[in-house]
This record gives structure tokens, C-alpha cells and sequence, in this order.
């Protein structure tokens, strides 16, 4: 491949193409951000392609605009390069002249292809190795899901990485970090990055893992509640006066020239120089190097590490556990209650969560993050045992009201946009859901709940072969003991499908923990196929105390839920065979 900037009439063409595609074309933001470095680059005007330009001449930013505190142009950044990766592996495989976005750069390559590109299969796409960790001692709890016990050579190969991950970390310095004393409020933790070692032969590989470092400090930057710093290769040891909690380390070797890539990936608490978390991706060699792959390794890693759910935030999480949180009020405490009412939509963790929220001052309540979760308490809970329509569309109003601020004042937050999702969702507005859902994993496609709400909502609309690889996902990031039972809903619908009806039943069970709507009506049925006469005794009383299901009629609810006629006829049939009275599936009772 060849440079070709001087032909200036080939790379129009291509950015004419590439503006007309309908993905791109959705979005008149990156249409613009990609014409204006395009033509910058074309006029010779590389050095004035800042940030600070492309907020201030694509984006609308005032003059005082300051990148480190405003993450857009970074943000539309991976955006765009993620559209010019899907579009030249699909509608653009044949093109002549290809348009990349290097990473760390704004300032754009024109490419020449040799020859046209074939298109890869999904059968093709590379696929990590599920993480390789040190087997359990018999008395110590069972390793999280993707902690597995390992045969004693992988162990013995496992144990020799480390080893000399720990020698080549001694020799940038040790961490003489003393121990931090308790602060009296939880905070965001901080957490530094820095490039991983190259233990291979091949010079290259240390220039993939910076371009890794990099990445892996802007994929944290959608996540709300972890502060990001960046220290390259520089020395280990951390200064007194730096505060940072985690360190994030690693790896890269290769057994033999032939052989994958292995990517350690190394978490240690600096608190107590332990490491907490670890992770093993085994990468293609072809893939350390080719566009777009970086990124899908950097997303893996913060896919498990960014969650309110992972390492970062387990010591806040132990904080919480007793459900005691007075004199700890602030944006990250009422952040993180917020994601343990998702995990159980329990009416007393929605409690706790607007109690926080209450307990803060004014000010801090107009954070846009905050704002979409006042506005998304509003549309998911409710103080009344039955819901009628006008209430629940003055809720839905009402939530509307926040979550539209909550966007006004910041645009690209992925997080807002999820909860502006499921606002469409739970109105029945499925296309206008689609496009939220899609908006706010472009904006963090490492985020584990987007992903997991988005998987559900596509199988509820029918489209499973979507959703149960975006679901597994989800799932595959989290240890076991931290999945959501609302993560199993897709699953459940897959095994459904299936007819694998134990496993449907067993999994809609889980489900309906948290969304009994989908849950208890799914399990009766799987119950039903498998003349499981005590499980549908079980789940009966579940569906009948269900407040939308009381206020609308239960079909009446479902079909708002979901858009798939096949299940919804499915469902009509199997709560039909229970007894419930045939009005009652249609009309409020």
C-alpha cells in the first residue's frame, strides 16, 4: 500500500463515496469531522488538525474550549474510525483508495490497494482465548466465570510469564507505595496505564502496545466513574504525592514464531502491591498489527475493567454492602448505587438511590449522568401496586423532561444515551430505542450494560442471531458471581427457541429476578413443554402481581415489550393454558 495524497481527485471520489454510505451518512457530525481532515490533509494544512480546531470549526465548541476536560473529538474520533474499519471490510472492500484514521492521530492516511480485499467471514474474525488464571486452593472461594482451572502445563507456562513480567517491572523500579490511609468519602478510583512490555523478537510489537496504551486511555474515558492517566514507559514506582489506586500493566510473548500472540494484561492494587486481576488474550500474529484490531483488544480489556461491576470498583462496592452509605453522599456513591439497583430493579435500591441523590447539594445534582438517572428511576419504579396509562405516560413525561437535559448538556455521553434507550423502550418506541442503543455503543462499545440491554431488546424484536452473540459478550466480561440475572433473559430466549426447554426454564427463572415481564411469562411456557407442573405454580403468582401487567393487561404489556409475533403467540397460548381469564390478558385487572 502507497501514500497517494497527490492525487487529490481519486481521494475526493472515495470521501464522496464513503460520505454517501447510509451508516455514515446518519451521522452529519462525522461526516463533517471526516470532510474537514480530509481536506485539511489535502491543502497541506496538517499542522493546524488539533483538537482544539476540531471542536472549535466541526464541532461548535467556544473558543475557550479545553480538550482535556471535554473528551468529544477523542470520542468522535473512535466513532469514525470504527465506521471506516466496518465500511472498508464491507461495502468498501473493493476500493482503490482507502481513507484511515491511525490511532493517536487526527490527521487522516490515504491508502492505495494493491488489490481489492476480500471479505472476511465472521468465521474469520479472530476471537480472544477465554483468560488463563492460577488454579484455586480447595478452601478459596470458586473462581468468577472466565477464571477457569487450567491443566498443570498451561499453569507451568502461565506462572513463567508472570515471572518475568515481575522481573521486568522490578527492573523500572519496585512499588514502594506505603499503605493509604481510609478516606472519609468513596471516590472514582484512579487508575494508571502504562505501555505493556514486548517480550517477543519483533521490534513492531512495542509500537502495536504503545498504540495499546493509548487506546486503552481513550476507551476509559466514556466510563463515568474511573479517572485515567497515562505514564507510558515511565518508571513504575509511584511518587508519594501521586494518588493513584490501580496500576494496569502487562505483557506481550510468543512461544514460538508461528504461534499466537499473548497478551497478560496485569491489575495491581498500589494500595497493597497485590495483583487483583489478570487477564490472558491470545491474538493472531497478523492481528497485533492490522487496523481496528488494537482497539478490539483494548475493548476487551476495559469491557472488564471499566464495569462498575469489575475490580476498579470492588472496594466501593464492599463499602456499600451493608447498605449504609450516610456521610458518603456524591456523584460516585449515587453512581454506583445506581448500578446495583440495575442489578436487582429491587423498589428499596431505587430507594437508596434517590436518597442519595437527594443528600447532594443542588449543583452536583445537574450532572447529565445524574440527571439520566433521576429520569430513568422515574420511568422504572413506581409507589403503586397498579399502574394505569395516564400515570404511567405522565411518568414517562416526566423522565423524558431529565434525560432530555441530561443530553443537551452532554451529547456524547454513551451513558445517557443508554438510558434514553430504554426510555424508548419501555415506551414501545422500538426504532427510535434502535437508534439510541446503537448511538451510545458507538460512543463505548466497551460498555457491558449497553451491550446487555441492547441484546435483550433486539431478541424481543425477533432479531436473536443479533443478540446472543452482543449478550454472550456482556456475560463473558463479568466474573460469574457479578453477572446480572437480567444479562440471562437473552439467553433464555435463545434456549427457548431451541427447544432446549430445561435450560429456557432454568435461565428464565434467573431472568425474571429482575425483569419478571419477560422472565415469569417465558419460564411458564418452557414449564409447560417440559409438564413441570410445580414451576408454573411458581411463576403464576409472579405474572399476576406484575403492576403493568395489572394496569395494561398482560398480552397488552408484552406487546409493547416486544415485537416478535411467533414468541408473543407462544406466550398468548401457554398463560391461556394457565386459567387466567382471557380479559385479563388483554384489559386491566
Amino acid at each position: 500500500m502507497t501514500d497517494v495524497a497527490a492525487d487529490r481527485d481519486a481521494v475526493l471520489a472515495a470521501l464522496d463515496r464513503l460520505t454517501a454510505w447510509s451508516e455514515m451518512a446518519r451521522s452529519p457530525q462525522l461526516t463533517r469531522f471526516l470532510s474537514y481532515i480530509v481536506h485539511k490533509r489535502l491543502d497541506g494544512e496538517t499542522q493546524s488538525v488539533k483538537a482544539y480546531s476540531i471542536a472549535v470549526d466541526v464541532f461548535g465548541r467556544p473558543a475557550d474550549f479545553d480538550p482535556q476536560s471535554d473528551p468529544i473529538v477523542r470520542v468522535q474520533a473512535r466513532r469514525l474510525r470504527a465506521l471506516l474499519d466496518q465500511y472498508y471490510r464491507g461495502p468498501g472492500t473493493g476500493e482503490a483508495v482507502q481513507i484511515q484514521l491511525p490511532i493517536g492521530r487526527y490527521v487522516p492516511d490515504f491508502v492505495l490497494v494493491a488489490a481489492p480485499v476480500v471479505p472476511r467471514d465472521e468465521a474469520s474474525v479472530p476471537t480472544f482465548a477465554e483468560p488463563e488464571l492460577d488454579l484455586v486452593p480447595a478452601h478459596e472461594e470458586k473462581r468468577p466465570r472466565g477464571q477457569v482451572t487450567v491443566s498443570w502445563i498451561v499453569l507451568f507456562v502461565i506462572a513463567i510469564g508472570v515471572a518475568v513480567l515481575a522481573y521486568s517491572l522490578s527492573s523500572w523500579g519496585p512499588l514502594n507505595r506505603p499503605a493509604a490511609v481510609a478516606e472519609p468519602l468513596l471516590r472514582p478510583p484512579e487508575l494508571r496505564i502504562v505501555d505493556f512490555q514486548n517480550l517477543t523478537d519483533t521490534p513492531a510489537v512495542t509500537t502495536a502496545l504503545s498504540a495499546l496504551a493509548i487506546e486503552l486511555v481513550t476507551d476509559f474515558q466514556p466510563f463515568i466513574a474511573v479517572n485515567v492517566t497515562y505514564d507510558g514507559r515511565g518508571d513504575v514506582a509511584v511518587p508519594d504525592d501521586v494518588q493513584d489506586d490501580y496500576l494496569l500493566s502487562g505483557l506481550v510473548r510468543q512461544e514460538t514464531p508461528e504461534s499466537d500472540y499473548v497478551v497478560n494484561a496485569i491489575l495491581t492494587d498500589l494500595d497493597t502491591n497485590s495483583v487483583v486481576w489478570n487477564l490472558s488474550l491470545a491474538v493472531p500474529p497478523a492481528d497485533l498489527f492490522e487496523s481496528g484490531r488494537i482497539d478490539a483488544i483494548s475493548q476487551r480489556l476495559v469491557s472488564s475493567l471499566g464495569t462498575f461491576r469489575g475490580p476498579l470498583h470492588a472496594k466501593a462496592r464492599a463499602a456499600l454492602s451493608n447498605g449504609n452509605f450516610a456521610g458518603q453522599e456524591g456523584f460516585y456513591t449515587c453512581a454506583l448505587l445506581f448500578n446495583i439497583y440495575r442489578a436487582s430493579q429491587a423498589t428499596g435500591a431505587a430507594g437508596r438511590v434517590r436518597s442519595c441523590l437527594a443528600a447532594l447539594p443542588e449543583d452536583q445534582r445537574t450532572h447529565p449522568s445524574l440527571l439520566a438517572i433521576e429520569g430513568s428511576l422515574i420511568a422504572e419504579t413506581s409507589d403503586t401496586v397498579r399502574v394505569t396509562p395516564s400515570t404511567q405516560m405522565a411518568r414517562f413525561g416526566q423522565a423524558n423532561e431529565f434525560i432530555s437535559r441530561a443530553l443537551q448538556a452532554a451529547p456524547t455521553s454513551s451513558f445517557v444515551w443508554e438510558q434514553r434507550a430504554r426510555l424508548h423502550e419501555a415506551m414501545g418506541a422500538h426504532d427510535d430505542a434502535e437508534g439510541a442503543y446503537s448511538t451510545s455503543l458507538q460512543l463505548n462499545p466497551a460498555s457491558v450494560d449497553g451491550a446487555a440491554a441492547h441484546a435483550r431488546h433486539l431478541a424481543l424484536m425477533g432479531r436473536l442471531e443479533q443478540a446472543l452473540p452482543l449478550a454472550q459478550r456482556a456475560i463473558g466480561a463479568l466474573p460469574v458471581s457479578n453477572v446480572p440475572a437480567w444479562y440471562q433473559c437473552v439467553p433464555a430466549l435463545g434456549a427457548y427457541r431451541d427447544r432446549q426447554f430445561a435450560r429456557a426454564l432454568q435461565l428464565a427463572e434467573l431472568c425474571a429476578r429482575v425483569d419478571v415481564e419477560v422472565g415469569a411469562p417465558l419460564g411458564i411456557v418452557s414449564a409447560q413443554e417440559l409438564g413441570d407442573a410445580g414451576a408454573v405454580e411458581r411463576l403464576l403468582p409472579r405474572v399476576l402481581e406484575v403492576s403493568s401487567f395489572r394496569g395494561y393487561g398482560i398480552m397488552t404489556q408484552l406487546r409493547r415489550r416486544s415485537t416478535d409475533v411467533e414468541l408473543l403467540e407462544h406466550l398468548r397460548t401457554g398463560l391461556s393454558r394457565t386459567g387466567i381469564p382471557p380479559m385479563s390478558l388483554v384489559a386491566a385487572f
